[in-house]
């Protein structure tokens, strides 16, 4: 694979979705957020995946989310819409409209809770990739979808559709992310869809991390990412290190539970989660301050 600067970029964020007191979409705190990210060292923001809370945020409120975020950004960062769904009828006619937004490409998870077969899921990214122009990322994560996408379909999208463009994976499975980055097409790129995973991933030829830590963190992810894609290992490593404790502290439960406390801990609040999921308790907000304490970031 080459290590040419991947069209995202290397450090993308799957950036929160900012709540207010009764948990409906803060908007403004959104664009605040979005701009803070830029500003800290991120190339592209994912908006509305899994740490953005997709699964309760409704489509009408997703196009408030998307547009809201694109007029934020103004063209300094690319805005990636998450639109996948477990419906590929739902997925395309959602991306049709997302489109008209002015969003820069799509993510789109393996279909979750109806466990297609490998062949199913060919034929879902596949039919989204005809019906749009936008690039789109595709999102390997089993242990939300319970099923796992194979480097050999991965590998069959990649060649046969000309904007399916990256594949962020959190299957956990390194032969398997080995496979796909040693054998993909010019163009395509593996991002790490694991923050801890990321050093991992891009000595075998990844093109950086698709994070949930650069919410908190975006200047340290950029260093760490900067450094493997430089060949400085030695240096990554280092960066990698220091930074582990918090890469593995904010899912000490569900994602975004902590990564929200965190942001809040920081001074920049943006709300609690949507039932549900359920708000850090004291000991959590407490342990995650001494993590935070822990590796300089608080």
């Amino acid at each position: 694979m080459s290590n040419a600067e991947p069209r995202f970029g290397r450090l993308i964020t799957a950036m929160v979705t900012p709540f207010n007191d009764e948990r409906e979409l803060d908007l403004d705190r959104a664009q605040a957020l979005a701009t803070r990210l830029i500003e800290g060292g991120n190339d592209s923001l994912i908006i509305n995946g899994t740490t953005g809370e997709s699964p309760t945020v409704f489509y009408p409120q997703k196009i408030e989310l998307f547009r809201a975020v694109v007029e934020a950004v103004g063209g300094k960062a690319s805005v990636i819409a998450n639109v996948g769904d477990n419906c590929t009828a739902d997925t395309v006619n959602f991306a049709k409209d997302v489109a008209k937004l002015g969003v820069d490409g799509f993510m789109c998870v393996v279909p979750y809770y109806n466990k297609p077969p490998q062949e199913g899921m060919y034929q879902h990214f596949k039919t989204i990739a005809d019906a749009v122009e936008l690039p789109i990322i595709l999102y390997n994560i089993p242990g939300r979808c319970v099923v796992n996408m194979e480097a050999e379909t991965t590998l069959r999208l990649a060649n046969d559709c000309e904007n399916i463009i990256a594949v962020k994976e959190a299957s956990g499975k390194m032969d398997q992310i080995a496979t796909i980055a040693a054998a993909a097409p010019e163009g395509f790129s593996v991002y790490s869809g694991d923050d801890s995973a990321t050093y991992d991933i891009m000595r075998l030829g990844g093109a950086g991390v698709i994070s949930t830590t650069g919410n908190v963190a975006p200047e340290r992810m950029k260093e760490l990412v900067t450094k493997c894609a430089e060949g400085k290992w030695d240096e990554a490593w280092a960066a990698h290190e220091a930074l582990l404790p918090l890469m593995n502290g904010l899912f000490e439960t569900s994602n975004p539970i902590l990564v929200k406390e965190a942001l809040k801990l920081v001074g920049f609040p943006v709300g609690g989660v949507r039932l549900p999921l359920i708000d850090a308790t004291a000991e959590q907000s407490a342990r995650l301050a001494s993590i935070m304490r822990e590796v300089g970031v608080l």
